[in-house]
């Protein structure tokens, strides 16, 4: 086989065929690994969410969730067939010459054009697998924000529009970049720099560009909430961490654009690489949020007398989560937050407490407070609630304070 640089002697190429096997050995452990937490992680979800609503109330966010989880593993497989199948090589890394001297009759020739066969198919699961779980925390958003104002919702349907555009843009990107199609492998002649799929400058940064912008916005709808929130400050640090994985996503995300980006020669491995490392990241974020409680109610009896040392101090009776709940509310008193303000009602940010409870997963409990301001008003008030309503919103609270009291 020709390579990029010159010939080496029999002992040279002996260790670098024995460094690059156990790269290789070592890559097929981490990305098999990752790939066995990333489902495990999903499963647990799954569990996590039957065990609350039911088999029947699964929704959108969920499904989504299983469509990201099955291109990962495709995304794996291929992956791990880059450096397996095609040893690493594509129809990038070549000089003129060589792609001259290369006979279509050369082992290393089927190898470059199965290679970035296999570069367009981890491009397209790459896509699928990210903007399935963009679009699962998008309806997870949908259904926490439930009962607060209008204008969350719209942030959220902005965030929807957002990633339908921009899918659209970096699948048509990645299919018409490259005219004719089949130049994605040709070896000779010199396809050109964006008819390389493992190191295009207009693939990668594409994806890229809309891959961060994407995620960074969907960063910015819960956080915002949560800043403004009158949650304690520690609480309030934990869920924003919580809600913000994406980070960690747009750094593997850069990472890996621009170890690409400077490694023309090695760029099919690493793309393949930092693929799998990035949408591991994605997945685990991703699902982070539901099974959150579920691990919380796992870790309790094992972490024991400290837990309940805490609980005591800051939970009161009629304000402890409910089986489930993730209970980051200002738990301080035993009347809700809103009816010791001076005011009254809430405030323009009426976070007081974030529950996923077994009924109902709304980011905001004060919200159900408000929808109660009439019933549980001062008798002093010149409004004269409805005495259906008013029953109905006993019944109601009468019922959430019973399921919190469960445990």
């Amino acid at each position: 086989m020709s390579q990029a640089g010159p010939p080496l002697d029999p002992a040279a190429a002996a260790a670098a065929q024995a460094a690059a096997q156990a790269a290789m050995q070592q890559f097929t452990t981490e990305a098999f690994t990752l790939l066995a937490v990333g489902l495990s992680v999903t499963i647990l979800r799954t569990y996590a969410r039957i065990r609350v609503v039911g088999l029947k109330g699964l929704q959108a966010d969920d499904f989504l969730a299983w469509v990201g989880v099955t291109f990962y593993a495709i995304e794996s497989c291929l992956a791990y067939s880059v450096g397996a199948v095609a040893h690493g090589l594509a129809n990038n890394g070549m000089t003129d010459e060589q792609r001259f001297n290369l006979s279509p009759n050369d082992p290393e020739y089927g190898l470059r054009v199965t290679g970035s066969k296999i570069q367009i198919a981890g491009w397209s699961s790459y896509s699928v697998l990210l903007w399935a779980l963009k679009g699962s925390l998008c309806f997870f958003f949908l259904r926490l924000t439930a009962g607060l104002g209008r204008g969350y919702r719209i942030r959220i349907y902005i965030g929807f529009g957002l990633l339908i555009a921009s899918f659209m843009v970096v699948v048509l990107n990645l299919f018409l970049a490259c005219r004719p199609f089949y130049r994605y492998w040709q070896i000779f002649p010199n396809p050109g720099e964006v008819c390389q799929p493992a190191i295009s400058n207009q693939v990668v940064w594409v994806y890229f560009a809309f891959n961060v912008t994407t995620d960074l916005y969907l960063i910015s709808i819960p956080v915002p909430m949560l800043w403004q929130s009158t949650l304690r400050p520690i609480k309030k640090a934990g869920l924003i961490f919580l809600f913000s994985g994406g980070i960690f996503v747009v750094i593997c995300a850069t990472l890996r654009c621009v170890l690409i980006v400077t490694d023309p020669v090695n760029g099919a491995q690493l793309a393949g690489s930092w693929a799998v490392r990035e949408t591991f990241i994605a997945v685990v974020t991703t699902n982070l949020p539901m099974i959150f409680p579920l691990l919380k109610i796992w870790l309790t009896p094992l972490l024991g007398s400290l837990l309940t040392s805490l609980r005591s101090t800051t939970h009161k009776l009629d304000d402890k989560p409910s089986k489930g709940s993730l209970g980051f509310g200002d738990k301080g008193s035993s009347v809700p937050s809103w009816r010791r303000r001076p005011g009254g009602p809430p405030t323009a940010n009426p976070i007081t407490n974030i529950t996923f409870s077994e009924s109902e997963e709304h980011m905001v409990d004060g919200v159900k407070l408000q929808s109660m301001q009439t019933t549980w008003s001062d008798s002093s008030t010149t409004n004269v609630p409805d005495p259906k309503s008013a029953a109905a919103n006993i019944r109601k609270h009468v019922q959430v304070s019973v399921v919190s009291e469960e445990r």
